[in-house]
């Protein structure tokens, strides 16, 4: 019992770390109406650390993983911010392009690595439940500064400067939870609580925390795939919340 607390307890708390950016980041995607810039930039940020295993960096610089990283995630955020400047009626299909290059560009770079596969499986699934509290302290550090940043400054998230914030926040988490749970924490929570006409974010928390430890406690108990699993119990947490709100006084009259 007690072995098990000691590997669910650093899992739950790197979740609720991604939980706390990306919960007013969703709603920023979603209010934007990019809804896979997500995952087009886990997936680059994906491409750099692929980058740095197939070139052995890691091993002559400390930290490579994710300095590289965080630098092609910014690069992916800046080309979307070109894309949004300049093409915005056909923005949505050029994000959904550099996904495209982005993942089959990480197949390209593995494709001689016989170890290729499973490293693609840990981008893109993670391996939440092996995570410690060693490998959480530099992400507890950034996410705080984050924090700060949209806490003090809320209206950063509306300006150009939410791209620069959302890939710093999508590389750190991407190495925490892999591409396919960042997607899912960022865009069902929200989904789930966006026509609510108060306490959105605090709902959006909750769902997210609920789906997140039910997700641990099912993966350890019967030794499913952490990432997967708790894709599904956002999934199904966020529907089943949404079917609840639907008779909520917290949606407008129209929605109810």
């Amino acid at each position: 019992m007690f072995e098990l607390i000691d590997i669910l307890l650093p899992a739950l708390v790197a979740g609720l770390l991604v939980l706390i950016t990306h919960v007013p980041l969703g709603f920023q995607v979603l209010k934007r109406g990019i809804i896979f810039i997500d995952l087009a930039i886990a997936q680059i940020a994906g491409v750099g650390a692929v980058l740095v295993t197939t070139l052995d960096l890691e091993h002559h610089l400390p930290g490579a993983t994710y300095i590289v990283a965080a630098v092609f995630a910014l690069s992916g955020a800046s080309i979307i911010a070109l894309f949004e400047r300049y093409s915005k009626d056909n923005l949505e299909a050029l994000i959904g392009c550099l996904y495209v290059l982005s993942a089959t560009g990480a197949y390209i770079l593995l494709a001689n690595d016989p170890h290729g596969g499973d490293l693609l499986k840990q981008v893109l699934s993670g391996q939440i439940l092996w995570v410690t509290f060693n490998d959480l302290y530099l992400h507890m550090a950034l996410y705080a500064v984050l924090m700060g940043l949209i806490l003090l400054k809320p209206g950063l998230l509306n300006g150009k400067w939410f791209y620069f914030i959302f890939a710093v926040a999508i590389t750190s988490s991407v190495q925490m939870v892999g591409v396919y749970l960042v997607f899912s924490t960022l865009i069902i929570p929200a989904l789930a609580t966006v026509k609510l006409i108060k306490y959105n974010h605090r709902i959006a928390y909750i769902i997210g925390f609920i789906a997140y430890l039910m997700g641990l406690i099912a993966s350890a108990l019967w030794d499913l795939p952490s990432g997967s699993t708790i894709v599904w119990t956002l999934a199904i947490t966020g529907f089943l919340a949404s079917l609840l709100l639907k008779k909520s006084a917290l949606l407008p009259a129209s929605q109810t």
